[in-house]
């Protein structure tokens, strides 16, 4: 006799149980691809020790590397990543990161095209380690890490100008700050410096994406033209959020001028609306963005001195002034993926293994 499956049979926690079964096995899994993970990185490290110390010794060349390559593909033909431009990276791996960590941060902890990313991207081990950081903590893709890197986040980071200190307790302040940046890049619009802000608020509605990504970790979009009413009279706020990580709404306000302080009091009053109207009460106070075309940072601190609400001002740039990033002369990431052509399949483990959350 067959099992009956109607579900309108199963016991009363079989949902709930299952539920719990189902969560239990996708950890046990992560788990295992993030260990297998770190056992290909480390072995990865030891074949480049191994290619790095013998090249000081004997004067390896570039010749003996590909051999190397034909021979541990004929050793292991079922076992992917022994091109001669994936060795070239172990070697690269061992000499600039030779106690296998970014930082504080074991490096093994990183997928290896992560690793990779960080080394041939960067050229400081102090960003190489913030980048290794902010990726474990955010659980960045590969690809979202490169944009950050070729954006400069680790310049822009923090780098608003804030009333934070003084108008949330400390824990929340700090936390904040690291929330905005300065600039804010918007290139991926399109649009040309004289762009108007109604021009600019529909292209950062149409690539909602970026410009999640580009506000960072945490930002939940909310609506445009958020409409207050106050003592009768209506007022549009032009974009609001929510952020998961500070608890609280996110008032972006955006000024297609230089900044003046009257936009710091009309956003305060923004901000006093939202506490007053939105604001649920486990939430925090409401903070407020004020992105400009441009900003003169002493006027822009003198103004948030005498405001109430905490605010935060920082320019946008619609054209990009920041250089790309420098490029070392190994083969391009793109070039080795097409070599390995997907998992590590004797490994079973996933190029981009999800992180814990």
């Amino acid at each position: 006799m067959g099992i009956d499956t109607n579900p309108q049979l199963a016991p009363e926690d079989y949902a709930d149980w299952l539920a719990k079964l189902k969560g239990q096995i996708a950890q046990a899994r992560q788990r295992a691809a993030l260990a297998i993970n770190a056992e290909l990185v480390q072995l990865y490290a030891r074949i480049g020790r191994d290619i790095l110390q013998r090249q000081q010794a004997q004067g390896w060349g570039a010749k003996v590397i590909e051999r190397l390559a034909r021979d541990l593909k004929e050793a292991f033909p079922d076992m992917r990543g022994w091109s001669s431009s994936n060795l070239k990276y172990m070697r690269f791996f061992a000499q600039h990161c030779p106690d296998g960590q970014f930082g504080q941060q074991p490096a093994d902890q990183l997928p290896w095209f992560h690793i990779v990313t960080l080394l041939t991207q960067l050229d400081s081990m102090q960003d190489r380690a913030w980048y290794a950081t902010q990726t474990l903590q955010h659980g960045w893709s590969r690809t979202t890490l490169a944009v950050h890197i070729k954006n400069r986040l680790h310049l822009r980071q923090g780098a608003a100008v804030t009333n934070f200190e003084a108008r949330l307790p400390a824990p929340a302040s700090a936390l904040a700050l690291e929330t905005l940046k300065d600039p804010y890049l918007f290139d991926f619009l399109g649009l040309g410096d004289d762009a108007q802000e109604r021009e600019i608020e529909n292209g950062l509605i149409r690539h909602i994406t970026r410009f999640l990504l580009e506000l960072g970790a945490g930002f939940a979009f909310v609506g445009r033209q958020f409409r207050l009413e106050v003592g009768g009279d209506e007022f549009f706020i032009d974009l609001l959020f929510y952020h998961t990580r500070l608890k609280c709404y996110v008032v972006v306000e955006l000024k297609a001028t230089a900044f003046r302080p009257e936009h710091a009091g009309q956003l305060n009053f923004y901000l006093a609306a939202v506490d007053a109207q939105v604001k649920a009460e486990d939430d925090k106070p409401t903070i407020g963005l004020l992105l400009c075309k441009q900003q003169n940072r002493l006027v822009a601190e003198y103004a948030l001195s005498g405001i109430d609400k905490p605010i935060g001002v920082a320019e946008y740039q619609l054209l990009r002034d920041l250089p790309d990033a420098l490029e070392q002369s190994l083969p391009s990431i793109a070039d080795i993926e097409a070599e390995l052509a997907g998992d590590f399949e004797t490994l079973q483990a996933p190029e981009e293994p999800n992180f814990p959350q």
